[in-house]
């Protein structure tokens, strides 16, 4: 009976946790067939597709709404604080939307106030005998993981384009590189780039579009290139920017430059597979002893220890 006490409130995070992932997975799923919707009705082939879209971004409207009204209890006094803050909603893409800042703020104190609300339903609703300090004890602990559950939202995210940005620059290099050497100028050249690779990896086409719009509205090059940078936070990118300053700056040419760097972003994420590839064997030891070797150990040997344990019993 004492055990049931610690288990019931273990099961009922988990169940918490598993509705909460169920629900951001469902509007994940809402936000992917939007856009493919979008970009299918932005190419011409449909006209008015994106009704099906409509409720759920109804149902998200709302809700950011409401945690935009949360959010003047959570927001620190720091701005620097803030503006870090600021910069990471950049990094996952997220800045172009207004009063991102109030909305996520909003969020930690709605989790923070859901996860310990729905503890307690649970726990009136079980009829289960507990402790007041295991009780406040809970309560703390859930509610400090809701307020950090959008933050680690927000790093996943930043995770995900980061490597999608990877993963789809080279590709980007290479039209570039082909636009360069067709005769086009350099910002001409990032605008084709953002317009073509939409379809191929959204991510890079935001960003490549948004530096094109930075260079129109008569922002230096260097420091259109520098946000650009900051706003990637990739490696890959970092070197880029540093390519075309100094390009831009010696006067050298650029449609050389980007194909030896076109080259060796290849070539580093080729060996970044090859290194995947030879981390496989070492990460699938520690499956193979746990769950593999068992069974086959159950199989080979269960009929002989039967057996024994039979002869055994005999005597």
């Amino acid at each position: 009976m004492a055990a049931l006490l610690y288990i019931i409130p273990v099961l009922i995070f988990g169940g918490t946790l598993l509705l909460i992932f169920g629900i951001w997975m469902y509007v994940s799923s809402l936000k992917s067939r939007r856009d493919l919707l979008k970009k299918v009705a932005d190419s011409g082939q449909e006209q008015g597709v994106s009704e099906p879209s409509a409720e759920g971004s109804k149902v998200r409207q709302i809700f950011l709404n409401f945690t935009r009204h949360l959010g003047g209890l959570g927001k620190p006094k720091s701005e620097d604080e803030i503006s870090h803050l600021r910069k990471r909603f950049l990094q996952a893409g997220l800045g172009r939307f207004s009063n991102v800042t109030l909305s996520f703020y909003g969020a930690r104190v709605f989790f923070a106030i859901l996860l310990p609300v729905l503890f307690i339903i649970f726990k009136v609703s079980l009829m289960r005998p507990m402790l007041p300090f295991q009780i406040v004890f809970i309560v703390v602990v859930l509610a400090l993981i809701g307020f950090y559950i959008p933050s680690l939202w927000l790093k996943i995210k930043i995770g995900r384009r980061k490597e999608e940005i990877v993963y789809g620059f080279p590709d980007a290099l290479d039209l570039m590189v082909i636009c360069a050497e067709a005769g086009m100028g350099l910002d001409a050249a990032i605008n084709r780039v953002g317009e073509e690779m939409s379809l191929r990896c959204p991510e890079v086409s935001e960003e490549m579009k948004l530096l094109s719009r930075e260079l129109r509205a008569g922002k230096q090059r260097r420091d259109a290139l520098r946000n650009l940078a900051m706003r990637t936070d990739s490696e890959d990118v970092n070197s880029f920017v540093t390519l075309l300053i100094q390009t831009d700056k010696f006067g050298t040419s650029i449609a050389q430059a980007l194909r030896v760097q076109s080259d060796s972003m290849r070539t580093k994420r080729a060996q970044k597979v090859e290194e995947l590839a030879a981390k496989l064997p070492v990460k699938l030891l520690f499956p193979t002893i746990l769950f593999i070797f068992p069974s086959l150990f159950l199989v080979l040997m269960g009929p002989a220890l039967i057996r024994a344990f039979r002869v055994w019993k005999g005597f």
